[in-house]
């Protein structure tokens, strides 16, 4: 509760300028000889646009005192200039500080040279030729500044203009209105006085005139202590009563750890089994392994289910692996039937050419496992397909790969594993296309016992 009651002072403290962004900002007030729009080139290079806010209510709220122990008048042109800067981007009406603006543009106890620059940058009617007076030096602008040639509009006209972020908005609490502001008059100063000019020394009876120097310093402190708070009273308020604490919230403070440490048996294991079954897998998509290492690979296999993910055979590689170790390749085809990925080592399998080392593959599966309709259809499809297609390669391999494809597909009608409907049409042309191999005629009387 007590950081909730301190945030207003926290955001107070933020609102302050930095003691490097015043030794910034109090030389370019001061720059009333150079092109303004160079001053607003160099703050705009020195100040990040995330403090502009700070930077301006400060600026904004030094601009309210008319006292001439403040700002003189280019250095107020040039405090108004950098305002104007930091949201020249958006519409005039868009500023935040646009009332103050337009109060002081309305304000007849200043100067008509300052009330004429601010109606340039609101904006106002031919009061239109910012950026030809930003060109200008603060110095020059004042004098070359003809007040005959202006004309001056009522606050009224101008909040109408800008809506309703033209008028203050109301006081951030009751106390606001009793609020003292942070610079105060000196009683010793005539109103209206400059307390730089010659003529203030007769004013004051010989008094010595006060430097530039503690002008600035004095500039200088106000800037980097300047809030919008003021000196107001406190508003005393009774902190709220606690929220009743229940005893379930205090055990993060003793918390309850009582874990019992869990030994991981594999950690530093032997992997060497591991290795050895890659090495000899690797070998086996060249050539075909012996008997000995086959019997190895099945051995640690059946050992290690889990190692069949780490074994290196991936879709694209079963191919080879068929072709020269079909035993393994089943023994691996059948422990991943419940992988994720086992739906590409059957697009694997369909896509292979057709042998009778693929068939064979397919046909232990089949007894072994449960293989999808759909995967075997498409492989008896693929089968036909490439006795159809050896027609133009070699009468003999014809001759051959169809009397396996009619053994085969015997083999799965008599286990049933396929259907007969579902691909009766396709085998009974195959059959009738093929009747004058033996094998053909076989599986063709087949067909016609179980129509």
């Amino acid at each position: 509760m007590e950081s909730r009651s301190t945030a207003p002072e926290n955001r107070s403290m933020m609102m302050i300028m930095k003691m490097e962004e015043t030794a910034i900002i109090l030389p370019l007030l001061k720059s009333d000889l150079r092109p303004i729009e160079d001053v607003l080139t160099e703050f705009n290079s020195k100040i990040l646009s995330c403090r502009y806010l700070t930077v301006c209510s400060s600026l904004s709220l030094l601009l309210q005192f008319q006292e001439p122990m403040t700002l003189r008048g280019s250095e107020r042109l040039i405090a108004f200039a950098i305002i104007y800067n930091c949201y020249s981007s958006e519409k005039p009406s868009q500023n935040p500080f646009v009332s103050e603006m337009i109060s002081a543009a309305c304000n007849e106890l200043l100067e008509k040279y300052e009330r004429a620059f601010l109606l340039h940058l609101l904006q106002w009617n031919n009061y239109n030729n910012i950026k030809e007076i930003l060109k200008q030096a603060a110095v020059d602008y004042i004098k070359s500044f003809d007040p005959s040639t202006h004309d001056f509009p009522e606050l009224g006209e101008l909040q109408r203009e800008y809506g309703d972020n033209a008028n203050p908005g109301p006081s951030s609490h009751i106390f606001a209105d009793y609020s003292l502001k942070k610079l105060l008059h000196d009683p010793d100063v005539p109103r209206g006085c400059d307390p730089n000019s010659p003529e203030f020394d007769v004013q004051l009876g010989g008094n010595p005139k006060i430097g530039s120097g503690d002008r600035d310093e004095a500039i200088s402190e106000i800037l980097g202590n300047l809030t919008a708070g003021g000196l107001a009273p406190r508003w005393i308020r009774p902190c709220p009563p606690r929220y009743p604490v229940h005893q379930s919230e205090l055990l993060w403070i003793d918390p309850d750890n009582k874990h019992e440490l869990v030994w991981d048996d594999k950690m530093c294991a032997d992997t060497s089994r591991g290795a050895t079954v890659r090495d000899l897998l690797v070998k086996g998509l060249k050539v075909t392994l012996s008997p000995t290492e086959q019997e190895d690979i099945t051995t640690e296999l059946t050992n290690d289910p889990k190692l069949v993910y780490h074994c290196g055979i991936t879709p694209r590689k079963l191919p080879q692996l068929v072709e020269h170790n079909p035993q393994i390749a089943v023994e691996i085809l059948t422990k991943l039937i419940n992988s994720p990925e086992i739906a590409d080592y059957f697009t694997a399998l369909v896509s292979m050419d057709m042998s009778l080392h693929s068939m064979e593959v397919v046909n232990r599966l089949t007894t072994a496992v449960e293989l999808p309709k759909e995967f075997i259809r498409m492989y008896i499809t693929n089968c036909i397909s490439s006795c159809e297609n050896a027609k133009q390669q070699d009468k003999y391999m014809q001759n051959r790969l169809v009397r396996l494809v009619c053994v085969f597909l015997q083999s799965l009608i008599r286990n049933n594993i396929i259907n007969v409907k579902d691909l009766f049409i396709e085998v009974q042309a195959f059959c009738i296309e093929f009747s004058r191999i033996r094998e053909a005629a076989g599986l063709f009387r087949l067909l016609k016992t179980l129509e």
